[in-house]
């Protein structure tokens, strides 16, 4: 028997804001029902402020306890501030899920990020178009989401997949495929473990180290999240600690690409490379 907190009973028998902003400034839906969890998500932004936001779901007590906390949580936000939220903000909002059940929290920031890229205007197109390859058949579950969610909470076994995004959760069959994801993740998180231990952040990096390092990050973190909104990015060049960039792809003409540069692009190059980079827009 799962052990629900107080908060996920009271959002799940008495939920807040459900329903249809007809009006809605930005729509996000993700799931289906065929897959057993569906949510979709409408906001109202009147000068980069969330006024509003409601949901329809077709899931479990947890599917609608996570989507309801979600609205709460970013009601009266700006759109800046909703865009930092993580599944885990969820999940602490309401105190905490089975491990069987965090695939909801999940399902909540996948909706947000798709509500926020449709409110700039993004082209949405199918998962399989730009999300990635799709890894676990039943659910749809796409490679990028997998590395994402592994990387976000730091997830270690396979059954820690499963348990955030269904994958595998089925007929099993990507379990294989599951385990490869994982392996090259914990490979690379342990690459950058090493790099910490070692003092390798702390030193002053070398130039030839500093651009692998940054070709790494934009290639390997940066990308994959623009790509998932059917944007790109193109490193044009390094000059010490500025790193020059161009974006590409629907990120090229999005009214927010300085927000983009700042809070994604250069704050994972000071995640990953060094705590000073400086991102310029060529």
């Amino acid at each position: 028997m799962w052990d629900y907190t107080d908060k996920v009973k009271e959002l799940y028998t008495k939920p807040k804001n459900v329903g249809i902003i007809e009006d809605a400034s930005a729509v996000g839906e993700v799931g289906s029902i065929v897959c057993g969890d569906a949510l979709t998500l409408y906001l109202k932004i009147e000068d980069g402020i969330i006024k509003d936001a409601k949901f329809q779901t077709f899931g479990c007590g947890s599917a609608i306890a996570s989507s309801s906390a979600l609205t709460e949580m970013i009601i009266g936000k700006t759109v800046e501030e909703a865009e930092k939220i993580t599944n885990k903000d969820i999940v602490e909002y309401l105190g905490g899920l089975p491990e069987q059940k965090m695939h909801c929290s999940v399902m909540g920031h996948e909706a947000l990020d798709k509500a926020l890229a449709n409110w700039r205007g993004v082209k949405i197109v199918d998962e399989e178009e730009h999300e990635g390859e799709i890894v676990c058949q039943c659910f749809g579950v796409t490679d990028t989401l997998i590395r994402k969610v592994v990387r976000e909470n730091k997830l270690k076994t396979v059954e820690d997949i499963t348990n955030y995004t269904k994958a595998g959760g089925a007929c099993g069959s990507c379990i294989h495929k599951l385990e490869d994801i994982l392996q090259e993740e914990l490979k690379l998180q342990e690459s950058c473990a090493e790099s910490e231990i070692s003092g390798e952040k702390k030193k002053p990096l070398t130039n030839i180290r500093r651009m692998q390092l940054v070709n790494e990050t934009i290639s390997d973190v940066i990308r994959p999240i623009l790509q998932k909104d059917g944007g790109d990015i193109e490193l044009i060049d390094v000059d010490g600690k500025k790193v020059f960039v161009a974006l590409r792809g629907s990120c090229s003409h999005c009214v927010v690409s300085s927000v983009t540069l700042k809070n994604l692009v250069e704050a994972k190059l000071r995640e990953f490379v060094e705590d000073d980079i400086e991102v310029i827009e060529k």
